[in-house]
């Protein structure tokens, strides 16, 4: 059975990943891809960064006695590791190497007042320039903006649903034009802004997003959507691609829970983790 339509076609993989003996996985949050396609999976369990193979063989495991809530996950083009702490309040980045070089926030404290980082930060994503982007968006109705040493720059953001305003700031990434995207998944909206915060548009009409993720050198975007969705369209919202739907299914391939973690590797083979079940993380092999 294959997924999608046209280019992007896919079957499936479900059982993709095999962890060694005695290890179990949680809920599987984020998954993403390094430049040697190494698949790290990030998840709610004793084990949260297993690394493996594009295979499903598994290679090692990263940030033990560091690493206990998963929730995003960002890999830069250095090959750098972001792994954003929702219940712990922090950012852990780590190199190509699984060294831990950097934390944003202090592990286990919340920002002092209303608004201040981080309050339950959900993701981040890496402008061409370095700058970081954090979503902070459980407690905070914000994004944080960062120098590449951990500078914090600027904050925007408030509750609501207007222009600027998030329901929950979900997750950011930062296109190749250095648009910042922000899945307000509340607000079933992702919205638009430039560098410094100011707001540039919005899609509405989503199902809710979760999560995004931007094929190279393409003006294409991948969206793992909550209402058990999967959508791929172009930057003009040309839709190119769709499967799942709002209904919770068995089936391989489609949603028992609901997609929140998407990545593609050089291929285009596509990654997606779920929450609210454990244990599901598909692989979709693309034929298209």
């Amino acid at each position: 059975m294959l997924f999608g339509s046209g280019k992007y076609s896919y079957r499936v993989i479900e059982t993709w990943a095999t962890l060694p003996a005695g290890w179990e996985w949680g809920w599987i949050p984020a998954v993403a891809c390094d430049s040697r396609d190494r698949v790290f999976v990030y998840s709610r369990s004793e084990h949260p960064l297993v690394i493996f193979d594009r295979d499903g063989n598994f290679l090692e495991e990263w940030g033990q006695d560091i690493l206990q809530d998963a929730h995003g996950l960002f890999i830069d083009g250095d090959d750098n590791v972001y792994c954003t702490e929702r219940n712990t309040h922090c950012v852990h980045k780590f190199d190509r190497s699984g060294r831990l070089v950097m934390t944003l926030g202090t592990p286990g404290q919340q920002g002092a007042a209303d608004g201040d980082p981080f309050r339950l930060p959900t993701d981040l994503g890496v402008a061409s320039n370095g700058d970081l982007y954090v979503s902070d968006g459980y407690g905070n109705a914000r994004v944080h903006h960062y120098a590449p040493d951990g500078t914090l720059l600027n904050s925007w953001g408030s509750w609501g649903s207007g222009p600027g305003q998030f329901g929950l700031s979900h997750c950011v990434r930062v296109d190749r034009y250095d648009r910042v995207w922000v899945c307000d998944r509340e607000n079933r909206r992702i919205q638009f802004f430039d560098l410094t915060g100011s707001y540039l548009g919005e899609w509405d009409d989503l199902a809710h997003p979760d999560t995004v993720f931007f094929a190279p050198d393409e003006d294409v975007v991948y969206i793992a959507e909550l209402d058990q969705q999967v959508s791929i369209y172009d930057f003009d919202r040309t839709l190119l691609a769709q499967w799942g739907g709002q209904r919770k299914s068995e089936t391989p391939g489609e949603f028992r829970a609901c997609p929140h973690g998407i990545w593609a590797d050089s291929r285009g083979d596509l990654y997606v983790g779920e929450v609210q079940t454990n244990g599901r993380l598909q692989k979709y092999v693309r034929v298209g």
